[in-house]
């Protein structure tokens, strides 16, 4: 069965691939992935941003028991991070001992693969943190 959507993969590049963000035009509010209504005051005009790949990480947990896409990295951390924009992600942290992440430990965004839908199935593509 197919986990991953190709049309919604393909409405997310912008987002996924390039770290682009909306940037409100009313208040300043920097939203992602974009948004067509800003969480903070409502407004319905957008900028595009493209976000800094540094950042810190604010929490994060250890996955022993991953999905099946996952199985052969487990375990590894997840986290969300915080961006130099300000702007919180949650994603996978790589190449490090997962007992090793701290809160406030510096990382930076790389490019990579993700998960693969089955073994024809469609490759995503996106961001892991690794340590600055």
């Amino acid at each position: 069965m197919s986990t991953l959507n190709p049309a919604r993969t393909a409405r997310e590049y912008p987002a996924r691939y390039r770290l682009e963000a909306a940037r409100c035009e009313a208040c300043g509010a920097i939203a992602f992935p974009p948004r067509l209504v800003c969480p903070a005051c409502r407004g319905r005009k957008f900028a595009p941003v493209t976000l800094k790949p540094e950042g810190k990480v604010l929490t994060w947990t250890v996955i022993h028991v991953g999905p099946p896409s996952h199985r052969h990295e487990v375990p590894y951390a997840l986290a969300v991070i915080e961006l130099a924009d300000g702007v919180r992600v949650t994603c996978q942290i790589a190449d490090v001992d997962p007992a090793k992440v701290a809160a406030g430990m510096a990382v930076k965004l790389e490019f990579r693969r993700i998960q693969q839908d089955g073994e024809a199935g469609v490759i995503a593509y996106g961001h892991k943190a690794v340590p600055a």
